[in-house]
């Protein structure tokens, strides 16, 4: 892992280098993808089999399995994962409950009256990838919050099995996590199913959830058609660390992105040269025993360094700019930095607060924003899954005292129907 000294010009070579990762869109893979969305849109579940057959290699014992069904499969996994998920789905719970918004309504003393209306949407589906991509933990970041949005009904796609069945962990979390129903299918076409709607799988308000190109370019291609919660682009965390860090901790947090993707980023920003080196022998000693070596090594060869800063302040500019998916603040005193942090999906706070521990566990959702997008976006929350409607009553006195107004403001602008949407109410004429 190469280690570089801050100099105001190489570590923002490194952004770039960062922003090439995604590249241009793969014109093959987007035929493909809209190739199939035609086909799921007008041949349906028919199509959907057919795709399914194509790509996962056979048709799945059940293609759907209701609400009831999904509890049987807690009696499938072992005592300690059932603990685990559902200790985890508590700490969601609770962190995302304190994200709840109201309705509210104002009435003015002349008796003009606003407000605004806040309820959940009314279905969302939640892609879900099978096989070695299986993440249980990604149910319970999607769809708990979606529950406490008042979402009023959560269906669920995921890719069956080689023998045809679902994987059981995950379906384990959908029961725990309160998914309402769950068909069998992934892919693009289970996507385009979701967003149009068949014979059987209904056609949702949004799409959330992980998966692969395929997947992805899928939920880019139907917003608008459908809403979805963001195009994710390869992981990364990036590590504020002072001579308080220990190499250990920050060889393993480094290497626990790397082994994402080839694709991840993981990059050290310390202010001590001694602990790059340390970190260095650390990440050599670790990976050792790691069995996504592999994929660990290229990471952190093409898209991972150290940066050796002038101080903190430095090193939290920088970050700010990159504007990572995970910060971690493995300094002295680092609620001090909090206020500094603009732009991060989630920070971690500490030696103890791991990036994994956000990923699993804490509460806070681990589905965030990526590629810089931090700056803009925000992680999925409750909010993700709610609609506003605004409201306005006037009495005809108040919209009286403000006729000459809107009706400057109609005209100024060249609507003249809008202008005597109101002129009408007072026999004025145009």
């Amino acid at each position: 892992m190469k280690i570089t000294k801050a100099n105001g010009k190489s570590e923002y070579l490194l952004i770039e280098n960062l922003k090439k990762r995604s590249g241009e869109t793969d014109e093959k893979i987007t035929e493909i993808v809209s190739s199939i969305i035609k086909g799921v849109k007008e041949g349906g579940d028919d199509a959907v089999r057919e795709y399914t057959v194509r790509f996962d290699g056979g048709v799945p014992k059940k293609t759907v399995i209701e609400k009831e069904e999904l509890a049987q499969y807690l009696d499938m996994v072992d005592d300690e994962f059932k603990e685990a998920i559902i200790s985890a789905r508590d700490n969601i719970y609770a962190f995302h409950q304190k994200q709840t918004q109201q309705s509210w309504l104002t009435t003015e003393e002349n008796g003009v009256i606003m407000g605004q209306r806040i309820r959940g949407l009314h279905r969302v589906g939640i892609y879900v990838p099978g096989g070695t991509a299986a993440y249980p933990s990604s149910v319970l970041m999607n769809a708990v919050p979606a529950k406490i949005a008042g979402v009023k009904e959560i269906i669920m796609v995921t890719p069956p099995g080689k023998d045809g069945n679902p994987n059981p962990n995950i379906m384990a979390a959908a029961a725990v996590a309160g998914v309402d129903r769950v068909f069998l299918c992934g892919g693009a076409q289970a996507v385009a199913a979701l967003a149009y709607g068949t014979e059987k799988i209904p056609k949702v308000d949004k799409i959330v959830g992980p998966g692969n190109i395929f997947v992805a370019t899928a939920k880019k291609l139907l917003y608008g058609v459908v809403d979805i919660d963001m195009v994710a682009g390869p992981s990364e965390i990036l590590i504020v660390a002072d001579k308080s860090a220990k190499p250990a901790f920050l060889a393993a947090d480094l290497m626990s992105q790397a082994e994402h993707d080839k694709m991840a980023s993981s990059i050290l920003l310390t202010t001590s040269e001694s602990l790059a080196r340390a970190t260095v022998k650390e990440i050599e000693k670790q990976i050792k025993f790691l069995e996504r070596q592999e994929i660990i090594e290229q990471s952190l060869n093409d898209y991972g360094e150290i940066i050796v800063c002038e101080n903190l302040s430095q090193a939290i500019e920088f970050a700010n700019e990159l504007a990572p998916e995970h910060l971690e603040l493995c300094v002295e005193e680092p609620l001090k930095y909090i206020g500094m942090i603009d732009n991060a999906g989630s920070v971690f706070l500490g030696n103890w607060s791991p990036e994994p521990l956000g990923d699993y566990y804490a509460g806070p959702n681990h589905v965030l924003p990526t590629s810089g997008t931090a700056r803009f976006f925000s992680p999925l929350s409750v909010d993700s899954f709610i609609k506003k409607s605004s409201f306005i009553y006037y009495t005809q006195l108040e919209l009286s005292n403000a006729k000459d107004k809107i009706i400057n403001l109609a005209e100024t602008e060249g609507l003249t129907a809008h202008a005597n949407s109101i002129k009408v109410r007072f026999n004025e004429k145009n």
